[in-house]
């Protein structure tokens, strides 16, 4: 992933002790092609409604796709989806593609087990991402192919951990499809590449936005039924160890747009953030409204981030700014946009062989990686460099004796520059 307008020679994907004696580097693999059956089978691991759509998108983007499997934490989020799926599918006319019979309904933590046990050919991974790295560990040991949503990790831990998977789904030849869905969009595909190709002369300057209103999924706070666990995993977005705060969350979709422009990811980063508005409480948890992050890429180019969550009713922005010697252009995805589904197309013409063999995981998890780089310098007023975030020893995932619904996760207290510490 070399910029054309960088003569700086990337180091490798892992280096020092962090690579565990493996170095990993982003890789573009050849064209492959191979028989795959003429109906794909899906498992679905998270029946929110990320996942829920992501199924409608599959039913839109290829005509033989049907979901077989789901699994999900909890009876109710998944016998909601599926009820909307037959619903939304039907209408559609795409009714007779789901059919999850009762045995293939798995509910509690151990689901995506289940679901990879399934006989699939593809799963969707689309869980809060807390526990991305874990799932996708799981899904390229069984030799599945994915589709990915984004985020890929929520801490350097776990994007290390996805990275080492990662690693063994190229040399496998699975393909792995990201939810990064601008990757997708024709749109974009036509800009980066002219930007790639001088349309605008050298970079000499990125911006990237996602300004927008709160994701709050518990507002009328929690039942009494509820275990910590059950709770968190409820609210998860106010949760630090399974959202990852916005600028990861929500504004990688950004940031990977201009980490794919420059063909590399930056390697330092000075932010500063806060919660301007957001309440000190269980509800909203201790994540900041906004970040402010000042990246560098190693050919000096700057990146200017800025993401924020504010009431509705506010000032609203989300896109990217690329400015070159020659000119500025605005790249904006409408919601909804065509990316959302040709994503599920190309998936599947890789697998089957009809298009180019695709697999996103390490770009994708080069962009989360860079976006809790951001995070990690607003929290703690630091400089972060891409070696330090890189060999961060943050774990923020729960042990595995906390996985039941009555488990106590820690609830870190509120990010204050000065106090924080970078680990």
């Amino acid at each position: 992933m070399e910029s054309k307008n960088n003569n700086t020679s990337r180091r490798s994907f892992l280096t020092g002790p962090a690579a565990a004696g493996a170095a990993f580097t982003i890789m573009r693999p050849e064209l492959v092609k191979g028989w795959a059956p003429a109906k794909l089978k899906v498992g679905l691991v998270g029946c929110g409604g990320r996942g829920s759509q992501a199924v409608l998108d599959a039913l839109k983007g290829d005509s033989a796709v049907e979901l077989v499997a789901m699994g999900d934490a909890f009876e109710d989020k998944l016998e909601k989806s599926l009820k909307d799926l037959r619903t939304r599918a039907e209408a559609m006319g795409a009714g007779d593609r789901i059919r999850v019979e009762p045995d293939k309904r798995f509910v509690g933590f151990d689901a995506f087990k289940k679901v990879l046990k399934s006989d699939i050919d593809v799963v969707f991974l689309a869980t809060p991402p807390g526990w991305r790295p874990i799932h996708f560990e799981a899904a390229i040991e069984a030799n599945k192919h994915v589709f990915c949503e984004k985020p890929f990790g929520v801490d350097g831990t776990g994007i290390r951990r996805f990275m080492a998977a990662a690693q063994k789904s190229v040399e496998k030849k699975l393909t792995v499809v990201s939810g990064a869905q601008r990757r997708s969009d024709p749109y974009y595909l036509e800009n980066v590449d002219a930007l790639k190709n001088g349309k605008l002369g050298d970079i000499v300057g990125l911006y990237a936005y996602w300004v927008g209103t709160p994701v709050i999924q518990q507002r009328n706070g929690r039942d009494a039924k509820w275990g910590d666990m059950e709770w968190q995993l409820r609210n998860w977005y106010s949760n630090l160890w399974i959202c990852g705060d916005q600028i990861v969350e929500q504004h990688l979709h950004n940031i990977d747009v201009c980490n794919w422009v420059m063909g590399t990811h930056p390697i330092s980063v000075v932010a500063t953030g806060g919660a301007a508005w957001r309440p000190k409480d269980e509800i909203h948890g201790t994540i900041f409204d906004h970040i402010s992050a000042d990246y560098e890429y190693p050919n000096g180019v700057r990146m200017s981030s800025y993401c924020r969550q504010f009431p509705n009713g506010l000032y609203g922005q989300v896109n990217e700014v690329v400015a070159g010697a020659k000119g500025r252009i605005e790249l904006t995805q409408p919601r909804g946009g065509v990316g959302y589904y040709l994503e599920h197309t190309k998936l599947y013409k890789s697998i089957r062989g009809d298009g180019p063999y695709i697999n996103e995981s390490l770009e994708v998890a080069a962009s989360t990686l860079t976006c809790i780089m951001g995070r990690e310098s607003a929290y703690s007023g630091q400089k972060i460099t891409w070696d330090m975030i890189l060999n961060s020893k943050q774990d923020l995932m729960p042990k595995e004796d906390q996985w039941k619904y009555d488990g106590k996760p820690e609830i870190p207290d509120f990010p204050v520059p000065g106090k924080y510490k970078f680990i």
